[in-house]
This record gives C-alpha cells, sequence and structure tokens, in this order.
C-alpha cells in the first residue's frame, strides 16, 4: 500500500525533527500504520536481529515525504537524488526508529545506498528543504512510500506557525 496521497489532511503531527541550528526541519505524521515493511522478510529479520518490535512510524517530512511504515529500506532514494536530501537515519542516530519522532538530525548520517546499518533502517528527509523537485526518488521507490508534493509545503508551513 503505497504513501498515503493525502496525509496531511488524514494525519495530524506527532513530531518534529530539526537541525542543531533550528532553521531547517521536518515534521512526523501519524498514526503510523502496518504497511510492507511489515511484511517484508529482511525488515522482519532485521528487527528480530536486534530485538526491536516493528510497529507503526508515521510518515517523515511533508513536502518530501517518506511513509516510513512502507519503507523497506531499498536505498534507491538516497542513490538517485541528486542534492542529497535523504540520509540513513541509523548512520547519525542508531537507536529504534520509534525515537526518531522528535530531536535532532544534524545531517551527518550516509547518503551512500550501501551503507544502511541495516533493513531497519530508514530514509530520512533530513534536508527536505534542499529538495529541487525532480521526482527521482518517487520513481524508484520499490513501494511508492515516497510523496514529493510541492502543494504541501502549504501544511508545512501552516503546522509550523502552530509550532512557534
Amino acid at each position: 500500500m503505497p504513501i498515503d496521497p493525502t496525509f496531511p489532511e488524514n494525519h495530524h503531527v506527532i513530531g518534529k525533527r530539526g537541525k542543531p541550528d533550528g532553521k531547517d526541519f521536518y515534521f512526523v505524521w501519524g498514526p503510523g500504520r502496518e504497511a510492507e515493511s511489515a511484511s517484508d522478510q529482511n525488515v522482519k529479520d532485521a528487527y528480530a536481529k536486534r530485538g526491536e518490535a516493528i510497529v507503526p512510524l508515521g510518515v517523515h517530512g511533508t513536502f518530501v515525504a517518506v511513509d516510513w511504515d512502507s519503507c523497506i529500506a531499498d536505498g534507491g532514494c538516497i542513490e538517485v537524488c541528486p542534492v542529497q536530501v535523504y540520509q540513513w537515519y541509523r548512520t547519525e542516530n542508531d537507536i529504534p526508529a520509534v525515537q526518531m519522532v522528535d530531536g535532532i538530525s544534524a545531517g551527518t548520517g550516509s547518503v551512500v545506498r550501501e551503507e544502511r546499518k541495516d533493513f531497519t533502517d530508514k530514509s530520512e528527509p533530513v534536508r527536505e528543504h534542499d529538495c529541487i523537485w525532480c521526482m527521482a526518488c518517487v520513481t524508484v521507490c520499490p513501494v511508492q512510500a515516497i510523496k514529493v508534493d510541492q502543494t504541501n509545503l502549504e501544511f508545512h508551513k501552516k503546522e509550523a506557525e502552530k509550532t512557534k
């Protein structure tokens, strides 16, 4: 099941991840749901090896959004992005994904497809604001976990006003 195309209307902000400078940030939208990652054998095996449960994680980002419940850590989006919007979150913050709802991501994680920690890793849109709208990431995602939509900028701005 691909990312909900109207997630900002059907979900609510459950968290905010920012850079240390406080300038750029992205929102996390929930509630999450059971989706592709929960049934992917590579993902299930990686979670079991870590002793972590697969739980709903929601959508990370607004105008460059990754449904972490669908993401199977393929890494195609990381590889094709010409401006390195994405990073493997565990290469900067090696913590359970459920703990990535709020906090800081400095953008120091790996942007190399083969450098994911394992299949529990997720593509984090840490540099969402750098997107050039090329849509390459959307076209390569095997589970359609990514939505890039400039009109969602309005949802981002609206939510940002609420959190000031």
